[in-house]
């Protein structure tokens, strides 16, 4: 039965089709929407297409977000997420921008999101490592106020002593508390 079938199919059917292809991609074809800026081609996503980089120096650094879930991603993608620090669900990670992170980049560019780290003020010094901030849309910014970094240890030290009293309610006393309000709310 299988070899009259197979006959068949052979008198009657293309040979294209039953012949199998194991090369490669060919990458110009299927990456054909790319804009080459200083010899780098960028692939920006159809509602990004505002996201392209200004001529001049490219960034030293990347900031890398996980935007899609690991599940049921090959062993070899989950590896290079585990390896950059993108594990765990909206996960954001800096990157350097070398020829090594940019290849592993590229393994797994359909579960993230990629931006360049701008410096507007200019890059931080030694000095400065413990007020930088980094923005979400990769600026990456001093702040030196020190009334700020005061309020901010005075609201640590608040926060350490409200887990310290023992009048404060606990979670399992809430959760229990708000279900009985949920079953008799009157």
């Amino acid at each position: 039965m299988f070899k009259s079938v197979l006959s068949v199919c052979a008198n009657h059917c293309k040979p294209s089709l039953l012949v199998r292809n194991y090369g490669k991609h060919n990458k110009k074809f299927l990456y054909k929407d790319g804009v080459k800026v200083n010899n780098i081609f960028y692939y920006p996503r159809e509602n990004e297409a505002h996201s392209l980089p200004e001529t001049g120096e490219p960034s030293k650094l990347f900031r890398v977000r996980r935007i899609k879930p690991v599940k049921g991603c090959p062993h070899w993608e989950k590896r290079i997420l585990r390896d950059l620090g993108l594990y765990e669900s909206n996960a954001v990670a800096v990157v350097k921008n070398i020829p090594e992170n940019n290849a592993r980049l590229w393994k797994v560019k359909h579960l993230i999101e990629v931006l360049p780290i701008r410096f507007p003020h200019g890059e931080p010094t030694e000095a400065d490592v413990n007020y930088t901030f980094l923005k979400e849309n990769g600026d990456c910014v001093v702040v030196k106020d020190i009334t700020s970094r005061a309020v901010r240890d005075d609201r640590l030290e608040s926060a350490v002593q409200f887990t310290k009293i023992e009048e404060r309610m606990d979670g399992e006393t809430l959760r229990k508390d708000s279900r009985l309000k949920w079953l008799n709310p009157w």
